[in-house]
């Protein structure tokens, strides 16, 4: 290696390209490299924690879907056509439809389960009426957070409680007397019962900004029908409804956690 002068001292320097180089070790010529900073380690993510994440807007949600709602889907069919009928058949024979589908007590003493389950295929109003918008939203997003099977419990039973609960005091003043025997033929069918049922327990689903004016609105509506005086009997049994679905809470939020549970593992 050559000696090189430094401040008039002769003594071996390594070159200035190569002076963060070690003497005696081959393969080291060229030009030193810039020492890279390590790049910052990750940390893993807590056990029990997830990683916030924003959900995109589906709109399509909110209605029922062959694979996400198949109950809600293939109730709403089943409302679509029977709709159809009473739309398009012969008015004497829609009558005798309504009429033998109605949950009134004499029907509900004969067959109650046959016609509990019969009226509720029939949409008082017909398709295109408020409570079949309430439907298709309120059990969709039921059905999301609970299951089918779980949305035709909380629906059956808010439907056939709610009749029981207004078709039995009929019953009883019929028998003492207050009631004429007509009214024990009462024309009762629709799903509006179950609808109101489906939105209290879905209220308790909900988070506490979106639930109350939920609660407030729908159990205005209500209190206003019955403050009409309209169809006193049928506005009773929708704030029973109401209050039939809020009663489930405690049972709708267990099925809600045991069905994202099920979700969560179907996905692993």
């Amino acid at each position: 290696m050559e000696r090189t002068a430094v401040g008039g001292v002769t003594g071996p320097f390594p070159e200035p390209e190569v002076a963060e180089l070690l003497d005696g070790m081959p393969r080291q010529r060229g030009p030193a490299t810039a020492v890279r900073p390590l790049p910052a380690p990750v940390l893993p993510t807590p056990v029990g924690t997830t990683a916030p994440r924003t959900r995109p807007l589906r709109p399509w949600r909110l209605l029922p879907t062959p694979t996400g709602t198949p109950f809600t889907l293939a109730y709403a069919a089943v409302l679509a056509v029977t709709s159809l009928i009473a739309a398009y058949a012969d008015p004497d024979l829609v009558h005798a439809l309504h009429q033998g589908s109605s949950t009134d007590v004499a029907h509900l003493v004969r067959t109650p389960v046959l016609v509990l389950l019969a009226s509720a295929l029939w949409v008082a109003g017909g398709f295109l009426g408020p409570y079949t918008v309430g439907f298709l939203l309120v059990l969709t997003a039921l059905e999301r957070r609970i299951g089918g099977v779980r949305t035709a419990l909380v629906f059956l039973t808010g439907h056939a409680l709610a009749t029981l609960a207004t078709e039995v005091p009929v019953g009883l003043a019929v028998l003492v007397g207050h009631l004429p025997d007509s009214s024990l033929h009462r024309l009762d069918y629709g799903i509006s019962f179950g609808v109101a049922t489906g939105t209290g327990a879905l209220a308790g689903l909900l988070r506490p900004w979106l639930r109350w004016p939920v609660l407030a609105l729908f159990g205005g509506m209500l209190l206003q029908g019955l403050l009409n005086f309209t169809d006193p009997l049928t506005n009773w049994g929708h704030l029973i409804s109401l209050a039939i679905g809020i009663a489930m809470w405690p049972i709708v939020r267990h099925w809600h956690a045991a069905h994202a549970k099920s979700g969560s593992v179907g996905r692993r």
